[in-house]
């Protein structure tokens, strides 16, 4: 009986001391409920009750993160951004906006001569050094 006894207590510390181990090397992504030092505390103070805890509650599996999708592949989000005519009328009135502003921008017409503006009239020139006769 002594040495059922004994081997019970072997077993129970090597999953007490393993539940503690994984659930420190667990990065904090894969903690489920509490905060990863919380579970840590968990599976010290309660040693084989938080061991069972930790691995039936508090720890997600490879198999939930492989789970996790790309924002592109997930229907949720897809769901919330707005329909492809929202967007094709968003880009409608910006094409719209877009043309309005070069419309203001180009003049009326190009100057052909150098010193001349679109009406015709001659810029004036600024006086060269050289011609200054002091």
């Amino acid at each position: 009986m002594v040495r059922l006894l004994l081997i019970l207590a072997l077993v129970a510390v090597v999953f007490w001391v393993y539940s503690i181990v994984d659930c420190a090397m667990q990065p904090s992504t894969r903690h489920r409920g509490v905060s990863k030092g919380a579970w840590v505390l968990i599976v010290v103070l309660l040693p084989v009750v938080g061991g069972i805890l930790w691995f039936t509650a508090g720890r997600i599996g490879k198999r939930a993160i492989a789970a996790r999708r790309a924002p592109d592949d997930d229907p949720e989000f897809l769901r919330t951004i707005g329909s492809i005519s929202d967007q094709d009328e968003r880009i409608r009135r910006l094409e719209e906006e877009l043309a309005q502003l070069d419309a203001e921008a180009e003049p009326d017409s190009i100057p052909d001569v150098p010193g001349e503006t679109p009406s015709g009239r001659a810029t004036p020139q600024q006086p060269d050094d050289e011609d200054d006769s002091r």
